[in-house]
Parts: C-alpha cells; sequence; structure tokens
C-alpha cells in the first residue's frame, strides 16, 4: 500500500500559460475520484478562460480576494472561505482583485488531466 500522505511541496509549483501558477497536492491513479491542486494568481492578474471536459472542478479561496466569472453568471466577487462551484464544460475565469495573490484550492471530480482542459481564447498569432 502506497502511504496515504501526500507531503506538500513548494518546489513542485509550476507556471501554467494561462496566468496562474499551480502546485498539485493530490493527482494520482491511486484516487481517480478528485484531484487537488494549489492555485496562485498575482495581483492585477486573469486567468484565460477556459473549461474541463468531463470535469466538475470547486475553488476554494485561501487568501486574497477575486473576482470569479462562472458561464453566463455575472462576476462574483470571492474572498478566503469562499468555495465557488464550477460543472463540467463551463467556461470560467479568475481575476485577482487584491494586493497580494490570490490562493485557492482547485479540486476536480474526477480528477483532472491535462487532455481535459479546454483554452477558450484565441491564441495570438505571432
Amino acid at each position: 500500500m502506497q502511504s496515504p500522505v501526500y507531503h506538500y511541496d513548494p518546489s513542485s509549483e509550476f507556471y501554467l500559460g494561462e496566468n496562474c501558477y499551480i502546485t498539485e497536492l493530490l493527482n494520482t491513479d491511486a484516487d481517480s475520484d478528485v484531484s487537488i491542486a494549489r492555485a496562485r494568481v498575482l495581483p492585477a492578474q486573469t486567468t484565460r478562460w477556459h473549461s474541463l471536459t468531463g470535469t466538475v472542478e470547486r475553488y476554494v479561496i485561501l487568501e486574497g480576494e477575486g473576482l470569479v466569472e462562472v458561464g453566463d453568471q455575472p462576476p462574483t466577487h470571492v474572498k478566503p472561505g469562499d468555495t465557488v462551484l464550477i460543472p463540467a464544460e463551463c467556461p470560467q475565469r479568475i481575476a485577482n482583485v487584491s494586493s497580494e495573490d490570490l490562493v485557492f484550492l482547485a479540486v476536480c471530480s474526477p480528477r483532472f488531466r491535462p487532455e481535459n482542459y479546454c483554452d477558450l481564447e484565441a491564441q495570438p498569432s505571432g
């Protein structure tokens, strides 16, 4: 049996091209029902419009304040302690509206897989 404890490693954080930093906390075949990532958005940054195919996502806001947009709902202010439910295939993005990093957990079910990520913004030509 694999250890049931997955230790946080801040050095594993990586930049995702959608304007945020990600640290995978749990994303493994051993628990394919869910994944948990720590997401960090810098002040005055907004993630790209995107959706997840076949994956429901929840944002659990830990630090900072944001303005989240989900589907056709009006932008909504979020702060620590708030949870955002994002249905599968639903367009989404979040903006950091505070002077500190916006940090939240991204909890996906079933677990996040890169092939389920859909960038909904046109790529710049160059």
